[in-house]
């Protein structure tokens, strides 16, 4: 099978396209014939050498699947081949999803909501299983109360907007100007410009001073810092971005703040709950670009480009006859 294989830890120009041996199903294991994934700030961040010491080269990566089961190890019940599923590969835990096929125990894989393409789904594992953990799971954000999400425009914003609103809460997002209109049509309520108004400014101004209940942060710098100036009593900041730097959070003491740093955990669980709102129509990811296997390096220069203007993810055709869409080059 063809692979895109990490030889060695730097650019966009360390992968390259080879041919691998097909992976076996073991007993509890379903091999999947995989027709699209994606690319996200964690695959970048593996691919220049942050995880070094868990990633041995040469190594193929890759954190999201959406494909169709080829075959079942022995003692699999859930799947039979033909089956559409998607999933996150176990992060740190065997190759990923840059090929043609990939092997995953049952637990982790989930059924592909019928209403998503292959490129979709693939765009939404990832970052919905961690929207859910982040939202759900740990913040445990309720009906009626109010988020502020940083970068609300990207792979992880647009889709915890989503969930944000199903769940019932109210929306305050930072973006850019020029995604005003996208973000908007996701379901924020409040859009506040980044670069030309202070985020906590805005924050005290749009809630007559009481602040949100809950902050996630998406971008890092100093957000964990400054996010308690725009908290409310007992508010929560989640935060899924490596901590790089010292920070101040003794503003976080007065508020009697939560703080929590999230690391997606693999089930099948959270992509159930995600399909239903799928399904209901409260969900959905937007794909804002599209690559071959062959020019992921392209796809990881573009991700990696600051301000790049896409809108959501950048999915990967595996299989391109598996879903009718444009690549970008």
């Amino acid at each position: 099978m063809k692979a895109m294989t990490l030889k060695s830890f730097g650019g966009p120009e360390s992968f390259e396209l080879c041919d691998v041996p097909k992976p076996v199903p073991h007993a509890g294991q379903v091999l999947v014939r995989v027709h699209a994934t994606s690319i996200n700030p964690l695959d970048y961040q593996v691919r220049r050498g942050d995880y070094r010491d868990l990633v041995p080269l040469p190594a193929i990566t890759g954190h999201d699947v959406s494909g169709v089961v080829e075959a079942v190890g022995p003692s699999v019940t859930t799947f039979s081949p033909g089956d559409e599923v998607w999933y996150t590969p176990q992060i740190f835990d065997g190759s990923g999803s840059y090929a043609e096929y990939h092997v995953a125990n049952e637990n982790i894989i989930g059924r592909k909501p019928s209403s998503l393409s292959h490129l979709e789904a693939a765009s939404l594992s990832l970052v919905g299983g961690t929207v859910w953990e982040a939202l759900v799971e740990r913040a445990a954000l309720r009906v009626g109360e109010s988020i502020l999400i940083h970068g609300g425009a990207g792979g992880v914003g647009h889709v915890a907007i989503q969930v944000a609103k199903a769940i019932g809460a109210k929306v305050f997002t930072t973006v850019r100007e020029d995604n005003f209109e996208f973000v908007r049509s996701v379901g924020a309520n409040v859009v506040i410009d980044y670069e030309k108004e202070d985020y906590v400014s805005a924050i005290v101004r749009e809630t007559d001073g009481r602040g949100v209940d809950v902050v996630f942060d998406t971008i890092g710098g100093n957000t964990l810092s400054r996010s308690p100036d725009a908290l409310a009593q007992l508010g929560r900041v989640v935060t899924i971005v490596d901590i790089a730097q010292p920070q101040n959070l003794i503003e976080a003491w007065g508020k009697n703040a939560s703080y929590h740093f999230v690391f997606t955990r693999q089930n099948r669980g959270k992509l159930d709950e995600l399909s239903t709102l799928v399904e209901r129509g409260q969900l959905r990811p937007h794909v804002g670009a599209v690559y071959s296997l062959a020019d992921l390096p392209l796809a990881h220069a573009q991700l990696e480009t600051p301000n790049n203007g896409i809108q959501g993810k950048i999915a990967i055709a595996v299989d391109p006859s598996a879903d009718s869409a444009r690549t970008s080059s």
